[in-house]
């Protein structure tokens, strides 16, 4: 089995912010060195394949992912007895280390284990957009996915997602010592933003989730003007959405839309659309408790099972099989944030359980009895 402490180790002091080469180039060789020969597709990812021998192999496809890359600045590997500290400690190296280490340790008495790892959820999320339709994965058959992120070892069943767009206010120029005869698209923002806050109150809006709670939508940048002396003829706002259940990308530019024109000052010259991207916005998910992806691994963790607070690329995976988020580390702690911050850390001994759990998970999952 790959000790996944000394997996980490390296991990955490290899730079994976700006270019994950390096990370990716250490986790194919570590699966080699365990006799483990693994691919990178077209889009970065490195998939690893353990199955049943014959007819054994007809048995469910049980999918372990995770991410090589980390968000910037890096953060220099730093020990403090039995924490370590760095970039990716625990988003999301600790989660891949316990993972690597488990995917090596079973071999299946039926069914297949897959390790797919890709290069870019911090950002563009390419390669989990590619990888996923070529994973084969059926539910009817039993297939599961387990994604790689910090929840202190909790089993996290849902997430809500999120998208972004823009509301484009439209004016007209005219110098600012004449500003009545122009029209100021900025002071057209304050009213549209107001009524932002009544989007998620209306009749037809969405039910607070039972598990994930409301749905929030939150200006966060707003741009306008081109001159110092002259009335602006655009101001763009950018909004965040966290959806629910189940709102959909499209559900949300078009009802929002449909509100502004009931709602803002002169609606012909306001607008919302979503944020041009490559890949699919991250929607709300949520994978039942009562499924045995979350009861097997509730069981061997003893963890709560819980909403993820974050949005991730289980949302790709969601669609396709039952799917679940699970790892060591946490996003934030009583001392403030810890994914994403300075002070990045994760604990060794809960990165050497959630092997144990994992593995003790897979064996239930991929044993020769299992029904």
């Amino acid at each position: 089995m790959i000790d996944p402490l000394e997996f980490l180790e390296h991990a955490v002091r290899t730079p994976s912010h700006d270019d994950v080469g390096a990370m990716r180039a250490l986790l194919c060789e570590t699966l080699r060195e365990a006799g483990i020969e693994p691919t990178v597709d077209d889009a970065g990812n490195v998939i690893a394949t353990r199955e049943a021998s014959g007819d054994a192999t007809d048995g469910p496809h049980v999918v372990l992912n995770t991410h090589l890359d980390t968000v910037s600045p890096h953060v220099p590997a730093e020990h403090d007895g039995a924490i370590l500290h760095g970039r990716g400690a625990c988003d999301a190296k600790g989660p891949l280390a316990a993972m690597l280490a488990a995917f090596s340790s079973i071999e299946p008495d039926r069914g297949r284990l897959t390790l797919a790892v890709t290069p870019d959820e911090e950002t563009r999320s390419i390669g989990a957009a590619a990888l996923v339709p070529s994973l084969d994965l059926d539910p009817e058959r039993g297939d599961w996915v387990i994604v790689g992120e910090p929840t202190g070892l909790d089993v996290c069943n849902a997430a809500k997602g999120r998208f972004e767009g823009r509301i484009t206010i439209a004016g007209e120029r005219a110098h600012a010592a004449e500003p009545h005869t122009g029209q100021n698209a900025i002071t057209m923002a304050a009213p549209v933003i107001d009524a932002l806050s009544g989007f998620d109150d209306r009749p037809e809006g969405l039910a607070a989730h039972p598990d994930l709670g409301a749905p929030t939508l939150t200006p966060t940048v707003v741009d306008g003007g081109d001159a110092t002396n002259q009335v602006p003829a655009e101001c763009a706002i950018v909004l965040d959405r966290r959806s629910v259940p189940p709102e959909t990308a499209m559900g949300f530019e078009t009802a929002l839309n449909e509100y502004l024109t009931q709602h803002a000052p002169a609606p012909d010259a306001v607008s919302f659309a979503l944020t041009e991207r490559e890949t699919p916005f991250l929607e709300a998910f949520e994978t039942s408790d009562e499924d045995r992806v979350v009861s097997v691994l509730q069981e061997a963790s003893g963890g709560a099972v819980r909403p993820f607070t974050a949005a991730t690329e289980a949302s790709y995976f969601a669609r396709e099989a039952p799917t679940v988020v699970f790892g060591p580390g946490d996003l934030a702690d009583e001392s403030g944030p810890v994914a994403h911050a300075d002070r990045e850390y994760v604990r060794l001994p809960d990165v050497k359980r959630a092997a144990t759990i994992l593995g003790d998970a897979l064996a239930e999952r991929l044993r020769e009895t299992d029904v």
